[in-house]
């Protein structure tokens, strides 16, 4: 995309409003919680110490209004511990000479090291920055220092206590997650219908995994309605795909393929039901039309066979399962233990190890995570130090807006920075308007702070531009506490954040972060994660048993996780500005896409494969080990090769799926396992096909023969 329409794109995208409003009680719950703080610390203290409590309260609020499916409590206390540490430090560096910049820069280091563990985590992180170069201009001594720091924290701790006193939706956010995924196979179902091989949007799967990562404190308090449904979803999918795939299900045409499409229509009608009933947390309510029926009742009609018929009872009993797990639990109530399938999570003190662990494999000059630290470090402390050495009496707001705008990827830094720049004007000119025709006092600057704060919670959904207005007047009249000309402390304010903003994107455009070159390698750890889905789905099929059962789940959860990564780096290279996109990555973005799109036909194979696991106690098929050990090499070898530019090869797995073939089709056909190994035999030819086209896809360009000289005439 040129340059000109990306700048353009980002910045419309950043103005763009919508009319989405955050829950209004929550948002009157936040903007309590912030005034429970607020007016006593001002009664008993002062206002120096009131804009800390203020600024810990307010920021811990915010981050209980990110995505996020830990208890909201826990948001709140670890926001409000990191902003009373950052504000305590910020204390004590900024009454030594050259110190604060030096620490500045640590901490804003550390800030954008903290994507690595999530966007929540990095958002949390730089706002901790903005509040240490807020709060530091208040006169105040080193000794009131630990106090302001233990305020902050406070801050955090009552939003936290307001939360748990006053709980709203507690589990509104695991109930869309489980529901969009029923929703999401509804939708699966009815492209089915017309196109056998559609592919199923693999976002709400990952995002209810996350959702059923739960807390010991969740576990135990989880509603019966949300327990064991995920597994069932999870198993629906394939079941589905192998009823609609003519190469292992129903044929193309004919009374088949008819019979398949009915049932597909009629689960699509039962998952939009359960996925209405997850939603409100009402009880499940049958659709009454004749398809939907016909799918639990005796089949008169012609009859599906083989694999087909083994799919569609399959499907027919996982949605009977999952209807009954509604029928018979009272969602209104709070349930005990769970005994449904899903991981746990541990508490917020155990992930610190593997969240630093995360970290620390960041922590290569060629990640993205830590380009987007050392960037975000420089452009904060340059910022900060440019704006000292100008004198401006405001100029902390220049590294404020840089700290707040940047990201790791482009299209949100540009589309952010232009929200930023256009919300911190309109909020600081309107708040300066009020305390210029008003001159509120201490009292009402306090009240029409935790107002505009209410308006920033409120608006969060609406657009960050809008947001940003709100909380640009909060911090005027929270700021306002002070005896100054409000008029200049406008044009400085506005002046700053025009700086800030304009180093932040500069910095990014001199510096940029190309996701468009990262593709190749989110390619490669995409195959490899399929690799080990197929070769784990190839081991549970021909040698059954409960380990090889958990390696397919396990690497099924892998192989969705990378494929989400691959589509989200396309989905911001797409938004980069270049002249020519080909020039930055080994493989052009032709072959890279015909390469996911060979990639996505492996995992599908493979998941045509798992919708006919056998039971545990099956007999094993001839050949399986082999075939799977030459599957797993081949396509991690094949991922290390295109990571590198270089074709793979797949002539020793070709060697083996041979092999293996002859062994099935060699199967008696008293032997119980014959059937079964139809099904390896067309699966295992729809993994190679996959490779094969892999292997055309990333073969590379031979170069174009020069135009022979054309004779002259004599």
């Amino acid at each position: 995309m040129p340059w000109f329409a990306s700048l353009r794109d980002t910045a419309k995208a950043g103005l763009t409003l919508d009319r989405a409003l955050s829950d209004p009680r929550r948002a009157v719950r936040g903007a309590l919680a912030v005034a429970i703080v607020v007016f006593p610390v001002l009664a008993l203290a002062g206002p120096a110490l009131a804009t800390s409590a203020a600024m810990g309260a307010f920021i811990a609020g915010t981050a209980t209004f990110q995505r996020s499916f830990r208890p909201r409590t826990s948001l709140a206390v670890g926001a409000g511990i990191g902003l009373g540490l950052s504000t305590f430090l910020g204390y004590l560096a900024v009454g030594v000479p050259g110190v604060f910049p030096v620490l500045l820069a640590l901490w804003a280091f550390g800030a954008g090291m903290a994507w690595a563990v999530g966007p929540t985590g990095g958002v949390v992180a730089a706002t901790t920055v903005s509040v240490m170069l807020v709060v530091v201009q208040l006169p105040v001594s080193v000794g009131t220092a630990l106090g302001h720091g233990l305020l902050c924290a406070l801050g955090g701790a009552v939003q936290a206590l307001v939360v748990t006193l006053w709980p709203i939706d507690s589990w509104g956010a695991q109930r869309a997650a489980l529901a969009d995924t029923y929703a999401a196979l509804a939708d699966y179902a009815r492209r089915l219908r017309q196109d056998p091989m559609a592919q199923v949007d693999p976002e709400p799967f990952f995002l209810a995994r996350q959702a059923a990562q739960l807390t010991p404190w969740q576990q135990r308090r989880r509603p019966a309605g949300l327990r064991g449904l995920r597994g069932l979803a999870e198993k629906v999918r394939p079941a589905m795909a192998a009823l609609a795939d003519p190469r292992v299900g129903a044929p193309a045409e004919g009374p088949a393929r008819d019979r398949a499409r009915e049932i597909l229509a009629a689960a699509a009608e039962v998952l939009d039901a359960l996925a209405r009933a997850i939603r409100s947390g009402d009880s499940y309510r049958p659709p009454r039309s004749t398809p939907s029926l016909a799918l639990f009742k005796p089949d008169d009609r012609p009859a599906l066979s083989g694999a087909a018929r083994r799919s569609a009872r399959r499907l027919s009993g996982l949605l009977s399962r999952a209807v009954d797990s509604l029928d018979k639990q009272d969602q209104s109530t709070i349930s005990g233990p769970a005994t449904g399938p899903g991981l746990h999570r541990p508490p917020l003190l155990r992930v610190l190890p593997s969240a630093l662990r995360t970290v620390r494999r960041q922590m290569d000059p060629h990640a993205a995570v830590f380009q987007h630290a050392v960037r975000l470090s420089s452009v904060v402390t340059g910022s900060y130090v440019v704006a000292r050495l100008l004198g401006v009496r405001h100029g902390y707001w220049a590294p404020m807006t840089a700290a707040m705008v940047m990201r790791p990827d482009f299209a949100q830094t540009y589309s952010r920075g232009v929200a930023r720049l256009a919300g911190t004007v309109a909020g600081v000119a309107l708040a300066t308007l009020v305390v210029r025709l008003f001159d509120p006092g201490e009292w009402l600057s306090a009240a029409l702070a935790v107002v505009f704060i209410a308006g920033a919670y409120l608006t969060m959904r609406t657009g960050y531009a809008l947001t940003t207005t709100c909380m640009s007047g909060y911090v005027v009249f929270l700021l306002g506490l002070e005896d100054v000309d409000p008029t200049q402390t406008a044009v400085d304010r506005v002046a700053m954040t025009l700086l800030g903003g304009a180093v932040a994107l500069g910095a990014y455009a001199l510096f940029p972060t190309w996701h468009t070159a990262r593709l190749p390698e989110r390619l490669a750890e995409y195959l490899a994660a399929a690799g080990r889905y197929a070769t784990a789905v190839v081991n549970a099929l021909g040698a059954p048993g409960e380990r090889n059962a958990r390696a397919v789940t396990e690497t099924l959860l892998d192989l969705r996780e990378t494929r989400s990564e691959m589509l989200q780096a396309q989905e911001r290279a797409d938004a980069e500005p270049h002249r020519d996109p080909d020039r930055l990555t080994e493989l052009p973005r032709k072959q890279l896409d015909r390469a996911r799109a060979a990639v996505a036909l492996l995992s599908r194979g493979a998941m045509l494969m798992e919708a006919h696991l056998p039971p545990a106690d099956s007999p094993p098929l001839p050949g399986t080990a082999e075939f799977a050990e030459e599957l797993r090499d081949a396509t991690a070898i094949a991922a290390a090769a295109v990571l590198l530019g270089q074709p793979p090869d797949f002539s020793g797995l070709r060697a083996a799926h041979e092999r293996w073939d002859a062994q099935l089709a060699a199967l008696p056909t008293d032997s119980g396992a014959e059937d079964r190994g139809g099904v390896a035999r067309s699966g295992a030819r729809l993994l190679m096909q996959a490779l094969a086209d892999l292997e055309k896809a990333v073969r590379p360009r031979r170069p174009a023969e020069p135009a022979r000289p054309v004779p002259s005439e004599a």
